[in-house]
């Protein structure tokens, strides 16, 4: 449980908020650290919901639905930290978030395992053709046969994407007695017997079942298309529980109707409806053994409460000690403390003579600096000084006067 640690400010003071149903353990661990004003809403927010939502907001706390544009940060004058949890981060503008200094959070690993068993139950259920055959027992109608029924024993699992879930992915594979074959752009380690391959026409062409697992980029999307599909084995299933743009979903809509891919998982949508009950479309719908899902890959208890464990940890780290592990917009600090010290954080941009400038400053003053740590990225520097306790306050109106600075906070 979080440090109930002494703080320059006074915690009633910090606002935050969680929108989406965030997992109460991320409340409760704030709660239990003495921070009073934690808000919780189920749904996500619109921009200008969002903008007159987050004018005071300290801490702001999102999974995927909800979108964080230039305008809203620009809005959040006290925001200091954004948690997303969930695996990604794409729905922050981060060079908006950079910018203005908010430091960006994710869980990136924290649903892996929840993703990697619907995986393998998806196999199962494909490669048995159990979802057409309960479909018919529910309409009245017996279908006991073998025919195009198989066991994943002694199958192929292609694996598109040999990250954390991928990599899972072939354990339970391997597990099963599936031969795992893989394809990443970077070099990466097999686990067990999974074997590298050279191009991502090597892994379609020798799988029986494909599953990606890669993230939304220019580069990857609608890498499944109408050209690749032709790659597949006639016959093989495909499983797409990474992003909802990876796939050409009419070109597949094509290759199952036209029988030369057998099934689908899909689970993810390039459109996807805002909240429960909202009408849903997909080109797959309606089309023998495909399983469809609303994005719930990673959605089981054990999943959202690792993942509010996660985050929330991240959100308190940087707020009570400055330490930014995990950020994905303020360069990555891990600071031990000083004892008899006051802790400021000063970020900035990215040009020369910054350093130098606070230095000078502090030194013209007789400030002495017990301590101080810097890391840049490409936009922005954050430097975090350690001062002696008598004199911190006057460094901190320094520090406020630096050209470049976007923001100076008092630790404690």
């Amino acid at each position: 449980m979080a440090e109930n640690k002494k703080t320059s400010y006074p915690k009633e003071k910090i606002n935050i908020l969680f929108l989406e149903n965030i997992s109460d353990v991320a409340v409760k661990h704030f709660h239990a650290a003495g921070y009073s004003n934690v808000k919780k809403i189920n749904g996500a927010l619109s921009e200008q919901e969002l903008i007159a939502a987050v004018k005071d907001v300290h801490l702001l706390g999102i999974r995927s639905k909800t979108q964080i544009s230039k305008k809203v940060l620009e809005a959040a004058e006290k925001l200091q930290a954004i948690g997303c949890f969930c695996i990604g981060v794409n729905q922050v503008d981060l060079k908006a978030a950079t910018r203005n200094g908010v430091a960006v959070f994710n869980a990136p690993y924290s649903n892996t395992r929840s993703v990697a068993e619907l995986v393998i139950g998806a196999s199962i259920m494909l490669i048995r053709k159990i979802i057409d055959k309960n479909k018919a027992a529910h309409e009245g109608v017996w279908m006991k046969e073998a025919s195009g029924s198989y066991e994943l024993r002694g199958k192929t699992m292609g694996i598109i994407g040999y990250g954390n879930i991928g990599k899972q992915v072939s354990v339970m594979a391997e597990s099963l007695g599936m031969k795992v074959i893989f394809y990443d752009i970077e070099t990466k380690l097999p686990l067990g017997n999974a074997e590298s391959k050279k191009s991502l026409k090597e892994v379609l062409s020798n799988a029986d079942i494909v599953t990606l697992h890669i993230p939304e980029l220019e580069s990857t999307k609608n890498l499944v298309n109408k050209t690749t599909l032709k790659y597949f084995r006639k016959g093989s299933i495909l499983i797409n529980y990474a992003r909802g743009e990876v796939v050409d979903l009419e070109a597949l809509r094509k290759a199952i109707t036209d029988g030369h891919i057998s099934g689908a998982a899909v689970d993810v949508f390039p459109a996807e409806p805002e909240k429960n009950g909202d009408p849903f479309f997909t080109p797959l719908q309606g089309l023998s053994n495909v399983l469809l899902t609303p994005h719930i890959g990673g959605s089981t208890q054990e999943a959202q409460h690792n993942i509010g464990e996660d985050v929330s940890a991240k959100l308190f780290n940087y707020l009570e000690r400055g330490t930014s592990t995990g950020s994905h917009s303020i360069p990555e600090l891990a600071l031990p403390p000083q004892e008899g010290t006051h802790r400021i954080l000063h970020i900035h941009n990215n040009v020369p003579g910054v350093l130098s400038e606070i230095n000078t400053q502090l030194s013209r003053n007789r400030i002495n600096i017990l301590g101080q740590y810097l890391k840049t990225n490409d936009a922005i520097g954050y430097v975090v000084l350690d001062v002696d306790k008598n004199i911190s306050k006057n460094a901190l109106e320094l520090l406020k006067k630096v050209k470049a600075t976007i923001k100076v906070r008092m630790l404690y």
